[in-house]
């Protein structure tokens, strides 16, 4: 089946056609910029003018940089304000004219990992990390999704983990990847102390750059790369999508 799937981050949204029986992109991927501030609905008209670009017409899934409850966001922390407690998969469906299926950002990541990538077939405590402006985490406990578990705001140092150890922190202070490396294996630590995790899956930018910090990781469960990289927010949008409507 072909479902459009669509990111929506905070510098861009992105978007394209997935084959939800291979995981496979059809066709290019297309990106507009978040248009900024990101409100309600600056961001839905411009998630209509990608769905154009595809002149798609069927069913969508979108993920979002936010806690979604029966597709309510219940927070902003990287995204205009404005958007809490607005129904965003309503909004959606409203300004696009199609059915609208909206999940957290990085439980689409993970849901795509778990099917196609290097959580596929794994059993256990499996735990997603997406590294970019913020940390998102996807958590599955023998293939099943626990949604909306934001732990990349837990404590850490003394203040929020991903004010701590994010990508967007690393490149602001200009930090070495062996110096980051050794925050992120903090951060990586204090998850293995209170989830006991059998896999580490690595999200987002940084996974790519493993390499670069890999002898900095010191935990007991191994830390692996994500086979789709970027795509997986695509890839799991789409997923959620096929399944709510077959649901």
């Amino acid at each position: 089946m072909q479902m459009l799937g669509v990111d929506i981050g905070g510098s861009g949204i992105k978007g394209c056609l997935v084959d939800t029986e291979t995981g496979e992109l059809i066709g290019e991927r297309h990106r507009i910029a978040t248009p900024q501030p990101a409100t309600p609905a600056a961001v839905a008209h411009t998630l209509k003018a990608l769905v154009e670009h595809f002149q798609w017409k069927g069913p969508i899934g979108c993920g979002f940089p936010a806690i979604i409850h029966n597709g309510i966001a219940k927070s902003a922390a990287n995204i205009d304000k404005s958007w809490v407690e607005t129904d965003a998969a309503h909004l959606f469906a409203d300004v696009t004219g199609l059915p609208c299926h909206v999940l957290n950002d990085a439980d689409a990541a993970g849901l795509a990992e778990m099917r196609f990538g290097t959580g596929r077939d794994r059993k256990g405590v499996i735990i997603l990390i997406t590294v970019g402006t913020g940390i998102g985490t996807a958590v599955f406990v023998n293939g099943q999704l626990l949604p909306n578990t934001e732990l990349g705001h837990l404590m850490l140092e003394g203040m929020v983990a991903e004010h701590y150890c994010s990508d967007a922190v690393r490149k602001r202070e200009d930090l070495s990847w062996s110096r980051w490396g050794k925050r992120f294996n903090k951060y990586l630590a204090r998850l293995e102390f209170l989830f006991s995790p059998d896999l580490f899956i690595l999200g987002g930018g940084s996974a790519a750059k493993l390499d670069k910090f890999i002898d900095r990781i010191e935990t007991r469960a191994p830390l692996v790369a994500a086979a789709n990289l970027n795509q997986a927010g695509i890839i799991g949008a789409a997923l959620f999508a096929e399944a709510r409507q077959e649901g």
